[in-house]
């Protein structure tokens, strides 16, 4: 396959987590889309990366799936403590904080 076709496919599924961002009101959903963003990234850098002969991109994509392991875990522990203050695990729920 060329750079190209994986760089379309990085592009297709970054858009479809960005339309699953923007569309979903369940944060749990929110979560996934964003995985979905994270990983599209990933396969851009790691296809680059190939591309050019350099470790450069796998290297970044390491720390990105580092970073989105981190991310999932301090979410869904917030998620967690939310769905119990609250019963719903609705983004709109989330406008009535108090400061």
């Amino acid at each position: 396959m060329s750079l190209n076709a994986y760089l379309m496919l990085s592009a297709i599924l970054f858009c479809i987590g960005l339309a699953g961002v923007i569309r979903r009101k369940n944060i749990l959903m929110i979560f996934f889309a964003t995985e979905i963003m994270l990983n599209a990234v990933n396969i851009g850098f790691v296809a680059i990366s190939k591309f050019y002969g350099d470790l450069t991109g796998q290297a970044f994509s390491f720390f990105i799936i580092a970073i989105a392991a981190s991310e999932v875990a301090i979410g869904l522990g917030l998620l967690i403590l939310w769905f119990k203050k609250k019963n719903s695990i609705d983004s709109d729920s989330l406008n009535k904080l108090k400061g």
